[in-house]
């Protein structure tokens, strides 16, 4: 999936034509009978309409003017997934997204709902059912956009690919140490540095919590230190993300039940991959802030060696910690890496993970 910006839009080209809602299409639809149609449907609750020229499709998508502005860049956001299987029933390759009278903002925020709803992962399915989506490229057409704003959607885009890629991967190819690895070639590519904390390094910091719960493993545990510090940062303390890195989570000798629960523990790291994704981003589009990254990571298996309800861990800061159940070991890992943070002099620190049970009892559905 590519982004970027067209001054020229093609006759015959695919394209979406964003408006507002009341705006009159003469500038747009020639034959007054269509016109007639598209300002009829959305005059109504319908805020997209299709029109099938054959040889390409036109859909107008048309917005409203009158909402708060973060409201109206997430209605184009949200219109951007809405219109995406319209350009797949009719397999469009390439799009253009044309600015007929909106925001720049929400052309940007159109494209961007259309092209993260264009993601698969397809690695793992066999040819007859890997079928991959026809959209490859979305053209934004806007004078109101500068190119370093449709470079920067692009990069974000790719970001969040990534962290999903690295989510959607099993255990028996992203272990703690694959995951680091992935990580070390996320950092080579968009430029933020990764440093690696092995078992050994990992023991010698007195990291009570992440080894405990990696005794169960047969693999290894590792910490990883993501820095992004351009010479034009304008904080002076960093900004630090913490992201859970438990590759996959049985619950331990405390073990989930399967259905429902188990089956989506490849999952579990998904704090660790937003972490990666967002430098992944901040390093591409060169963002001025000091952030470091810290990823605790391993899975959480029973085994005759795993750690047990009653155990005590004595954790990075010296804290004894009395093990209840062994299906907590979220907090557990995230507690040493929360201590780490603490030799920064953070100004904030911003904690990510699925502490899926946790998170129901806090706020019930929501979570």
């Amino acid at each position: 999936m590519r982004i970027r910006k067209s001054k020229k839009i093609e006759a015959k080209g695919s394209r979406i034509v964003l408006i507002r809602k009341e705006q009159k299409l003469d500038a747009f639809i020639s034959d007054p009978a269509q016109r007639s149609y598209v300002q009829q449907r959305l005059s109504g609750d319908k805020n997209w309409v299709l029109l099938n020229h054959l040889d390409h499709v036109e859909i107008f998508v048309g917005l409203d003017g009158k909402n708060a502005s973060t409201q109206r860049l997430e209605v184009a956001r949200k219109s951007g997934f809405e219109v995406h299987p319209l350009l797949s029933d009719h397999e469009v390759a390439s799009v253009w997204v044309v600015n007929g009278g909106v925001d720049p903002e929400e052309s940007v925020a159109l494209a961007e709902g259309l092209a993260l709803t264009n993601y698969q992962f397809l690695k793992y399915l066999s040819p007859e059912k890997a079928k991959q989506h026809a959209l490859m490229e979305i053209l934004l057409a806007d004078d109101g956009l500068m190119d370093d704003h449709v470079e920067k959607l692009d990069n974000l885009v790719r970001a969040v690919y990534l962290s999903r890629d690295l989510v959607n991967e099993p255990l028996s190819y992203l272990t703690a140490v694959k995951l680091s690895s992935e990580i070390e070639k996320m950092g080579q590519e968009a430029g933020f540095s990764v440093e690696v904390f092995n078992k050994k390094k990992i023991e010698s910091l007195k990291m009570g919590g992440l080894l405990a719960v990696n005794k169960g493993s047969t693999d290894p545990p590792t910490f990883s230190i993501l820095t992004w510090k351009p010479s034009n940062a304008v904080n002076e303390r960093p900004l630090v993300l913490v992201g859970k890195g438990v590759v996959f989570d049985t619950g331990g000798l405390s073990l989930k039940p399967t259905l429902d629960s188990m089956d989506y523990m490849k999952c579990d790291m998904g704090g660790a991959a937003a972490v990666a994704g967002a430098f992944y981003a901040l390093a591409k589009n060169g963002l001025p802030l000091w952030v470091v990254g810290l990823i605790p990571a391993t899975d959480n298996r029973p085994d005759g060696n795993a750690y047990v309800p009653g155990d005590v861990v004595t954790m990075h800061d010296g804290t004894t910690v009395e093990v209840l159940n062994t299906d907590a070991e979220g907090r557990m890992l995230l507690a040493d890496a929360l201590s780490y943070a603490k030799l920064y002099d953070p100004e904030l620190v911003i904690e990510l993970s699925t502490l899926t049970g946790s998170a129901h009892m806090a706020i019930d559905k929501y979570g």
